[in-house]
């Protein structure tokens, strides 16, 4: 499906919301060649609860600093939290995201240009719980122009790597899953996005995606294998996917995940979103990447890994979003043949 979303956020509360509705946008910058420093930043609103947050994880070679801000929502002009301004400036197409003067010692004046077609669908899932998982999730590859300035220094982003997810709805995932991928591989033509989650037998829950191709064509993705390896605490150093496409395409395709950081954690995946703090709140903190930090210490094991991807003989560079079960029942396990 790739016509009709409403990009700009939802902000007013209807009689009929739900009181867990949220809608939310995240961004990710990396440039071309390099691991870092990768920038993940994100914003969210929760009508009913009259609340809206954000964040911005910030991996250097050597840390990851991480900034979370909340606050009311009629407090706000319903397109700022924060240092974090938004603006849609074209539907699906160009946003403009600001982010001011703050603990990170990071600052951003962005445009962000879509160079292919938004992917986009509905995730339902029934949880263990008894609770209903119902939201629209859509992601799309595109490059920025801007500037990026880190401590006072200021760099030039034309032409850097950047992928947008949208979600809309009532998520609460709960139980039972065993492996997330969230995955977003640019490469000069086309990128392969989709998001699989598996159970703690290996059995799939939920996959969806498509290859974006910057020509505008959707190849739907109908079967996702994966051969990973992973450090001691569960951290992703790289492995091989293979994507099964609707058009009869098969991909094999490489990671290297090894560049550290991008843990989660840091920008409130621990359950945090949506909570009401009250007015202008903000934390802030630094994880170092010496391996005392990682999936199994945090209180949440997602990671979004900025990697360097080989097919077909091309480069390509883009997130590898992935989080293990922390329970004892659950082992990897490789879904290639060997």
């Amino acid at each position: 499906m790739t016509d009709g979303f409403h990009d700009a956020l939802v902000t007013r509360a209807t009689a009929d919301m739900p009181e867990r509705f949220f809608d939310r946008f995240m961004f990710n910058l990396h440039p071309d060649g390099a691991a870092a420093p990768s920038v993940i930043l994100g914003a969210g609103v929760y009508p009913p609860r009259n609340v809206v947050d954000g964040f911005v994880v910030l991996t250097t070679e050597t840390e990851q600093r991480n900034l979370r801000f909340s606050t009311e929502h009629d407090a706000t002009d319903a397109a700022s939290v924060g240092p974090l301004k938004w603006e849609t400036l074209e539907d699906n197409t160009t946003w403009r995201i600001q982010l001011g003067e703050n603990k990170t010692g990071l600052e951003l004046d962005l445009v962000w240009r879509a160079r292919a077609p938004y992917w986009l669908g509905s995730v339902d899932v029934e949880n263990t719980d008894g609770n209903v998982t119902s939201f629209d999730h859509l992601f799309q590859p595109g490059r920025y122009e801007g500037t990026l300035t880190l401590d006072g220094s200021a760099t030039d982003v034309g032409g850097w790597y950047g992928l947008r997810d949208r979600s809309r709805g009532v998520r609460t995932m709960s139980g039972g899953q065993g492996l997330h991928i969230w995955y977003q591989a640019q490469f000069p033509d086309r990128t392969f996005g989709f998001l699989l989650v598996e159970d703690r037998r290996g059995g799939r829950i939920l996959l969806e995606g498509a290859v974006m191709h910057d020509d505008g064509r959707l190849d739907d993705i109908t079967d996702v294998r994966h051969d990973l390896a992973f450090a001691a605490g569960n951290d992703l150093t790289g492995g091989t996917i293979e994507v099964v496409t609707a058009g009869g395409a098969t991909y094999r395709i490489g990671a290297d995940a090894s560049a550290g950081g991008g843990y989660m954690a840091g920008g409130g995946y621990g359950g945090h979103h949506g909570k009401v703090r009250g007015r202008d709140f903000q934390e802030f903190d630094v994880y170092p990447l010496d391996g005392s930090v990682g999936p199994t210490t945090l209180d949440s094991a997602l990671t979004d890994r900025c990697c360097t991807f080989e097919w077909n003989g091309q480069t390509g560079y883009g997130i590898f979003e992935f989080a293990l079960s922390r329970s004892s029942s659950y082992t990897y396990r490789s879904s290639i043949a060997t």
